[in-house]
Formats: C-alpha cells, sequence, structure tokens
C-alpha cells in the first residue's frame, strides 16, 4: 500500500505542469489524497495502524483549527481566503487541506528526528537533559521542513488561485507575506511536537527490530537502523524519505522549467536543501566512530 500510493503520487505530480483549470484542480486534490494515503499507510508499517491514525487525526485536527483560525482571524499566518477551486469546506478550510498538514507533518517529523539525532553528537548530559533537548530540537526542524515546503507550496497555489492574500500584508517573499512563514513554523512545531508525542521512537525501533525485521536483518549485516547514503532501513520510514526527497526535486526542477518561477526555487531549495542535507547526507563522523569501536572491539 505505501508504495503503490507513494507511485500513484509521483504520476500525479508528474501530469501536474501538463494539465490546467478543473483538470488541474483536481490533479491537486488526487495527488494529495494520495501523498495522504502514502504517508499515513507507511507510518502504519512502522508504528502500526492504531498509532498511525491516531497521528493523522492530531495533525489534521492541529491544522483544521489553525487554517479554521486563520481565514477568520488573520492569525497566525497573515489575511487570506480559500477559493472554491479545491472542493468542499469545513469551517471555511477545503477539506484536503487538513490531509495535506498529515501528509507533510509525518515525513517532516522523520527528518526532524534525524536532524536531532545528528546534532546529537557533542557531550552526554543527563538523560533527561538529552531527551528534553532532542524532543524540542524534532519539533523544531520538522516545523521548519513544513515551513521549507510551503515556499514552495504558497506561490504555486497562490497563481492558481487556490487561496489569495489581501493587499498589504507586510513583507513579502515571492508575492507571499512573511507572516505566512512564521505562522507555518508556529504551527509546524506544534504538529511535530504533536507527532513525536504520538509516535514513539522506541516504538519505531521495537517494530524494526521484531523478528527477521528490516532493522534485524540490517544488524545481521553489520549496520545500524539506516541504510547506506542515510536512508532509513524500515520500510515505512523509506517511503517517506522517497516522497520527501521526491517533494523536493520535483519542486526546485518544475518551478525552474515549468513555471519560471526561479526566486521560489531558489528560497525553498536553500531552505529544504539545508535540512535534507543535515538529516539524510551520510555522517562520516558517525561512521568513522563505528569503524573505531569495530576494530577496537576486535
Amino acid at each position: 500500500m505505501p508504495w503503490v500510493a507513494a507511485a500513484v503520487t509521483i504520476g500525479l505530480q508528474i501530469s501536474y505542469p501538463l494539465t490546467s483549470g478543473d483538470q488541474r484542480a483536481a490533479v491537486t486534490v488526487f495527488s494529495v489524497v494520495a501523498f495522504f494515503t502514502a504517508s499515513v499507510s507507511a507510518t502504519a508499517v512502522t508504528h502500526g495502524p492504531a498509532r498511525a491514525t491516531a497521528a493523522a487525526g492530531a495533525a489534521g485536527g492541529i491544522g483544521l483549527l489553525a487554517e479554521a483560525v486563520g481565514v477568520h482571524s488573520g492569525w497566525p499566518f497573515g489575511d487570506y481566503s480559500y477559493g472554491t477551486a479545491l472542493g468542499p469546506k469545513l469551517a471555511g478550510v477545503p477539506v484536503v487541506v487538513p490531509l495535506a498538514w498529515t501528509m507533510m507533518g509525518l515525513p517532516a517529523l522523520m527528518l526532524g528526528r534525524r536532524c536531532a539525532a545528528r546534532l546529537d553528537r557533542t557531550g552526554r548530559p543527563a538523560a533527561a537533559r538529552r531527551a528534553t533537548a532532542r524532543r524540542a530540537v524534532t519539533a523544531l526542524a520538522g516545523g521548519a521542513t513544513l515551513t521549507a515546503w510551503d515556499l514552495f507550496l504558497d506561490p504555486q497555489m497562490v497563481a492558481e488561485d487556490y487561496w489569495s492574500w489581501e493587499s498589504g500584508g507586510g513583507p513579502a517573499l515571492n508575492g507571499i507575506p512573511v507572516s505566512n512563514a512564521a505562522g507555518w513554523l508556529l504551527v509546524g512545531i506544534v504538529v511535530t511536537g504533536a507527532l513525536a508525542a504520538l509516535l514513539p521512537e522506541s516504538n519505531a525501533a521495537a517494530s524494526a527490530a521484531g523478528p527477521g525485521g528490516p532493522a534485524a536483518r540490517t544488524r545481521g549485516r553489520g549496520g545500524g537502523h539506516t541504510g547506506g547514503a542515510g536512508v532509513p532501513a524500515d520500510p515505512g520510514r523509506r517511503v517517506l524519505m522517497v516522497l520527501l526527497v521526491w517533494t523536493y526535486l520535483s519542486s526546485v526542477l518544475a518551478n525552474l522549467a515549468f513555471f519560471g518561477r526561479p526566486g521560489v526555487a531558489l528560497a525553498g531549495g536553500v531552505a529544504m536543501g539545508m535540512l535534507l542535507g543535515l538529516g539524510v547526507l551520510p555522517d562520516r563522523r558517525g561512521a568513522a566512530r563505528r569503524g573505531n569501536l569495530a576494530r577496537s572491539g576486535n
């Protein structure tokens, strides 16, 4: 299910630049549904269906609440309103929008945790302080990932009139008020923090390390909990990573080659690229440390 849904997502997004009007709006909605299905089912592989369902409900609920408050009050994103192209609405928000918060919130959590683990390399403070610090970095990095994604998303959706901003919204980046990025960071931190609480790392490790599980097979080959080039060994996490990297690469390419928005490609490319670089690229220091430990063990 996760891989099939991911393949459908990629196929729909490839077709997006080739469509227009109502057809493009339909492709947008169906790609969100497919991406949502891929993310939630991948999370179910790692954490189990019950936790995945609870996480989807939490991320979607927080996203819906934030958007509903936003369209009626202008806080925390700024003054904006939705059009009619994205389908039925709930509290002034298209129903598909909370699905979008969930579909990217789950990959953002995974990347946030990888960034937190990468940064946790110096010193060994008390265990409780260390765990608190990692949770804080996870939420911050996950929120930053969602914010970086929106640097691609908002200009694209505004260009299609799926939503619009009121004039006089203050400083802007690529036509989008900077207040929107601040709002996304705030809500993204809350979403990622809630997901981290509902999807504990220990639960993921236990799932992956079960009898014959992916982590067990990886350890049997001398590895840890990741495959080559920093790719997670757990198949559920692998799907999330593929979707995240695809979103990054396709967004940069589409804005450069199809939409003529190099400023969007630059802003989103730099912001999300830094986070992906921190969380995905091979950790040479960690690899060297593990190699030294292995040699000393011999």
